[in-house]
This record gives C-alpha cells, sequence and structure tokens, in this order.
C-alpha cells in the first residue's frame, strides 16, 4: 500500500534517552491457561528414597539462549547457529508469540526460516488473553521436551527476558519481579545446562537503526496492517497483542481517521498526526532496547554465565548494505561489495565466535 505521500523517514530522537546506566509449533500445549500459582521445582516428583536419589543423579538437558536486545542480530544467529548444530528453535519474545500483525512484530517470514522448525512464533490466539510468564514457562518446556526427545538441540531465542527467567529457572514465583527493586532477587538455580549468547551492540548505533528498521516495516506495509487491524479487531479484546509497539501508538490517529473513512489525498493534519505516530513508535522501540539491556545486565549481574558477542561493526556495515541504492550497474557493484564486506565482519565478530561457544559448550 502505498501512502498518499512520499515515504517520512523523522527525525531519530533516540539523542535524546537517558543514558544507560552501566511457526509453527509441532505440538499442542495444554492447558491453555495455568493456576495463578504455578510452582514447577526441579525437586518436583516421586517422593520415594530412590526415585529422589534417581532424579538428583538425571543430569540437564542443554539447551542454547540467544539473548540481546531488539534489532541486534539474534534471529540471524540463531539461523546461523541452528542449521550448524541440528536445533530447533524456540521464540522467547511476548509480542512474536501472538497470531497476527507479523510486520508489526517483525516476525521472520517463513521462507526466511530456512527449514528450521519455530516453536511459539505465532502459536497463541491473542483473543484468549495475555499470555503469561508461567504460562510460557509451561509451554516452552513442553516444546524443550519434544526437541530434546527428537534427539535435537533447543535454542530459545527471543528480547523478553522476563520469559527467559520464567523459563530457565528452578523456582518460579510469578508474583515476584525480579527485575524491579534495588536487590537483585534473580535465581542462579536453573533446570537446564544453559550455553547463554549475548549479542551485543552499541546502544548509540542500535537506535540509530532501529529507527530505519521502523522506515523499513512501514514501506513493507506495517502501516496498511495496522490499519486493517482497526479496522477489523477492538484492541481492548487482544490484551497482549494490543501492547506490542506499533498499536498503541497509533490509537489516536486512528480515532481521528477512522480505517474505511476518507480517501485520496491526505491534508496536513493527518499528515502531521501520522508523523507523531512514527516518531513515538521510534521512541518507544529505542526505550524498549534500553530496558532489555538493563534487565540482561541484572542477570549478568546475579551470576548467569552470559558470553558477549559483539556485532557492532556488523550492524554498521549492515546498515551501509540496507541504506545502499540499487538503482545503476556502478551503484548494484557498490552493494553486493558492501554486502560481502558486511559478511565477511559478520562472519568474524559474531558467527564464528559464537560457534566456538556452542561447540566448547557441546563438547562438555
Amino acid at each position: 500500500m502505498r501512502l498518499p505521500f512520499p515515504n517520512i523517514h523523522s527525525h531519530c530522537t533516540s539523542h535524546r534517552l537517558p543514558p544507560l546506566p552501566f511457526s509453527l509449533p509441532l505440538f499442542k500445549p495444554t492447558p491453555r491457561r495455568p493456576p495463578r500459582w504455578v510452582r514447577m521445582d526441579s525437586s518436583a516428583g516421586p517422593t520415594t528414597t530412590t526415585s529422589v536419589h534417581h532424579f538428583h543423579r538425571r543430569q540437564k538437558d542443554k539447551i542454547v539462549v540467544v539473548m540481546g536486545a531488539t534489532g541486534c542480530g539474534k534471529t540471524k544467529l540463531s539461523l546461523d547457529v541452528a542449521t550448524r548444530f541440528q536445533s530447533e528453535i524456540i521464540n522467547s519474545d511476548k509480542m512474536q508469540v501472538y497470531k497476527g500483525l507479523d510486520i508489526t512484530t517483525n516476525k521472520i517470514p517463513i521462507h526466511e526460516r530456512m527449514g528450521i522448525p519455530h516453536h511459539l512464533l505465532g502459536f497463541f490466539n491473542p483473543e484468549d488473553g495475555e499470555v503469561s510468564p508461567s504460562e510460557f514457562r509451561l509451554t516452552a518446556r513442553l516444546a524443550i521436551s519434544d526437541i530434546v526427545l527428537r534427539q535435537k538441540l533447543p535454542m530459545v531465542v527471543g528480547g523478553s527476558n522476563s520469559f527467559i527467567h520464567a523459563l530457565l529457572v528452578d523456582r518460579f514465583n510469578p508474583a515476584v519481579d525480579v527485575f524491579s527493586g534495588a536487590s537483585n532477587q534473580v535465581s542462579t538455580q536453573l533446570s537446564y545446562n544453559c550455553c547463554f549468547i549475548w549479542v551485543d551492540v552499541s546502544f548509540s548505533l542500535l537506535c540509530d537503526y532501529l529507527c530505519f528498521r521502523v522506515d523499513e516495516m512501514l514501506e513493507a506495509g506495517m502501516f496498511k496492517e495496522l490499519l486493517e487491524y482497526y479496522r477489523r479487531v477492538d484492541p481492548m479484546s487482544q490484551p497482549g497483542l494490543r501492547k506490542a509497539i506499533g498499536v498503541p501508538e497509533f490509537e489516536q490517529y486512528f480515532k481521528k481517521y477512522p480505517p474505511g473513512t476518507g480517501g485520496g489525498e491526505w491534508d496536513e493534519k493527518q499528515r502531521r498526526a501520522y508523523e507523531e505516530a512514527v516518531t513515538e513508535i521510534k521512541e518507544n522501540t529505542c526505550q524498549l532496547a534500553k530496558r532489555q539491556i538493563i534487565k540482561i545486565m541484572r542477570l549478568k549481574g546475579a551470576g548467569w554465565d552470559l558470553k558477549r558477542v559483539d556485532a557492532t561493526e556488523a550492524l554498521r556495515e549492515a546498515m551501509k548494505v540496507r541504506m545502499a541504492s540499487d538503482g545503476g550497474k556502478n551503484n548494484k557493484k557498490r552493494k553486493r561489495k558492501k554486502k560481502k564486506r558486511w559478511m565477511d565482519v559478520w562472519e568474524r565478530d559474531v558467527m564464528e565466535p559464537s560457534m566456538k561457544i556452542v561447540n566448547r559448550f557441546l563438547e562438555e
């Protein structure tokens, strides 16, 4: 859908942010909605002396966890690792777990998944309510068990650190938010033998990229997707998905200019309303990245063994490729050179170190 005016590339406002302080499912889980208190302790199970002794001798299943702020390159790295180590991917992005709004939530399209099975991606019906960390824990653990049973390597990938914490810790109390408060209540007692890869990027560069990515998503059809969403759905009926960045930011716009009304050229007021929504999306996306990094630092500070890989230069080269013009023979040649440079830097700084980390982990 072409907008009735030239593409808007709103100025990225990331410089105003305060500085940092430092698919397809292969199973159908039940029940759909867990009780409010879900305690799945590693010590749960039969209580006879023999069975308890056997349980404590059981070796923990090995899993890989790819973490990082939105836009840092987790998806690409997960595909690189999955193709090398016979893995299946479990999505841990709390917006991507829902069906719908594929562009707005930035789900990886099926044709880009390289045949790698993706679990919990577009899986839950948003009309059924918001997916809690407890429910994610139950469902993702079923996925891990299913993958291990088929002798594949489970890989948890996503930026929702509250979901990752809920999934991995031995004792999970949904009433406690371990990411708030001055004291660090993050548990280091994990139910799995985890290999953590933290894809890190310079925050200022990441915000520049996120602003650029929002423009790309709009050009790919995000505005049309949101227009259809507001035409068909009352966002209040989908308490989880309605929190996806893009939905609340365009709420005021669609109240002023409801889907199905108007048409033709936009006037100045409508353009301004659109630009304000886009600017807010960019600002909120950068704020999300900041919160994700803070949570990752809290996990690391608690003792989680996060192996950091620096994707800053790779992202810088990737932006050069995506911003390069395709027009003309010389431009295409220059773009091919930039793409090769990007791939070389990606392999050197991100892919090869990550492969070594995973390989050592599996050999232990």
